[in-house]
């Protein structure tokens, strides 16, 4: 536990931006499950849209630094990988 004033402060602080930053990581986790829901049912066209939606998420949460860009770009790249493996097996 924090003894100087500073480090409370600092706690409280922290406390608060993790509180604010919860909604955003959590909003960007449930659009990239969301979209691997539809690749798992095999629906294309739904899970393109998904995706869409899944990397606006991630993209924000970057932009925010809730998490890292490069975090956000790995996980967009592997989900794009597997919308597009149902887009190739679909046609």
């Amino acid at each position: 536990m924090p003894v100087t004033k500073s480090a409370k402060k600092a706690m409280r602080q922290s406390e608060r931006k993790a509180l604010r930053g919860k909604s955003v990581r959590s909003r960007a986790k449930t659009m990239v499950v969301r979209t691997e829901e539809q690749v798992d049912a095999g629906d294309a066209e739904a899970a393109r849209a998904a995706m869409i939606l899944a990397a606006k998420a991630l993209d924000k949460a970057a932009a925010k630094r809730k998490i890292h860009p490069n975090n956000a770009a790995r996980r967009k790249s592997r989900l794009m990988k597997k919308v597009n493996q149902v887009g190739k097996s679909a046609s």
